[in-house]
This record gives C-alpha cells, sequence and structure tokens, in this order.
C-alpha cells in the first residue's frame, strides 16, 4: 500500500472538534478544500453521523474519519468496509487489536475501487507509563509503539498515528515510507492548550510526517483561512 502514503493535496487535516454538525458546516465554509483536509472524530459522527460526513466530501473535503476501530476482526473489518463504501479519505484502527484484525480491515478497505489510506493507532498518547503497566504492558512506551508499529506494518497497513517526536524513529523502523499521521502540531506563537509535546508543522515534516492534524489553532482563529494559508506557505518547499 506504499504507493498511496502521501498523496498530492493539502498535508494539513483540521480536527472538527465540535458537538454539532451546524458548527462542522459553517467553519467548512470558511475554509477551502484546497488548503486542508478534515478530521471527524467520535462526537461529531456520533452526533451527526454519516451524513455530515457525506455532506463535507459533497463540498469537496477529503475526509479523515478518527473513529479508531477495535473489536473482534469481522466487525472492525465491516465498519472498515462501510467507512471504504462511504468514500473517506482515511480510516483508523487500533494497532492492539491484533494481527488478524489488522489485515480482515486491510482486506476489507481493499475491496473498494479507491481504498482510503488505512492507519493504526499504536499507544493512546494519554497512557503514562504507569498506565501500561496497569494493562499488563511490559518495556517503555516507545518500546511498544515500535512493536505495535512493526504489527501495522507487516498486516499491510499504510502507516500509524504518531508524535512527531516519534516520526523520525518510525519512518526509520518501517523501512519503506510510511504514512505518519501527527496531533499536537501548534503553529509558531499558538497556545498549547492541553498539549504537552509539540511541533511545528514545519518541524514536524521534516521530521517525517506525512499530515499534520491540527485542531484549535485553526478552528478557534478570528481568521482560519488566514492561518491555513500561513501555514501552508511555511511549509510549501517540504
Amino acid at each position: 500500500m506504499v504507493e498511496r502514503t502521501v498523496a498530492k493535496g493539502p498535508r494539513v487535516v483540521v480536527a472538527l472538534d465540535f458537538d454539532n454538525a451546524d458548527q462542522a458546516r459553517a467553519f467548512a465554509r470558511r475554509v477551502r478544500p484546497e488548503l486542508c483536509r478534515l478530521k471527524v472524530g467520535k462526537e461529531l459522527f456520533t452526533r451527526a453521523g454519516p451524513r455530515v460526513v457525506q455532506e463535507l466530501m459533497g463540498a469537496g473535503y477529503d475526509i479523515f474519519l478518527d473513529l479508531k476501530f477495535h473489536d473482534i476482526p469481522t466487525t472492525v473489518a465491516r465498519a472498515c468496509r462501510a467507512a471504504a463504501d462511504m468514500g473517506v479519505w482515511m480510516v483508523n484502527v487500533h494497532a492492539s487489536g491484533g494481527g488478524a484484525m489488522l489485515r480482515a480491515a486491510r482486506d476489507a478497505v481493499e475491496g473498494v475501487a479507491k481504498p482510503p489510506l488505512l492507519i493504526a493507532v499504536t499507544l493512546l498518547t494519554s497512557l503514562s507509563l504507569d498506565d501500561l503497566r496497569e494493562l499488563g504492558y511490559a518495556g517503555s512506551i516507545e518500546s511498544n509503539v515500535q512493536r505495535l508499529a512493526i504489527l501495522a506494518r507487516e498486516a499491510g497497513l499504510d502507516g500509524v498515528v504518531c508524535s512527531a517526536h516519534e516520526a523520525a524513529m518510525l519512518q526509520t523502523l518501517w523501512g519503506t515510507p510510511a504514512c505518519l499521521v501527527t496531533p499536537g502540531i501548534r503553529p509558531a506563537g499558538s497556545a498549547l492548550n492541553d498539549q504537552s509535546r509539540v511541533m511545528t508543522p514545519h518541524e514536524a515534516l521534516k521530521a517525517g510526517a506525512s499530515y499534520l492534524v491540527i485542531g484549535r489553532p485553526i478552528t478557534g482563529a478570528v481568521d482560519p483561512l488566514a492561518v491555513l494559508a500561513s501555514i501552508n506557505s511555511d511549509i510549501a518547499a517540504l
């Protein structure tokens, strides 16, 4: 699946962390599809359903459906196929679901004419080393991220969600170009909000990130179009 790793088009993915479809639609009208892709997560999807995804795609946006599927292989495969049939650009699953689940997800999305990018979540960034011990994981956070990333690679996925601080290591580990989707991106001068380990867009792409997930610095801006234009200008040469 390497040939789909980084497609032409915007490398900024705006997180639509809104609790209703009206806010998501209003934001989409303030920016442009040639400047960004959009991420629909659990809250918005649960409240608004597939319709908001279809409306945003109808407005020209590529959609990252961020639902982090994690279940038995058959259930995850059917969910991924439903997402692929919807026409989303990217979908994700939890690598900790295991190899059989990951392969089932891959096979499901490969069954459509234009498969979405399929990426895996390794460890949630909210998990501490104490949390891993509570869950029965041995080793460091980094070693567990590496192990789960290798599992995703061997299952034929396109890449993983990761911190930009892990991007260089994971690109080397993957062996061929990986699709690395990095949250925790903050344009220079932006507030950190609840993020602690951040990088600027330019730093993250130089480190090996493929796509940059950015939320409040754009969605909360007085002029989100100007912020997007500034970010895209900063990374244009990368």
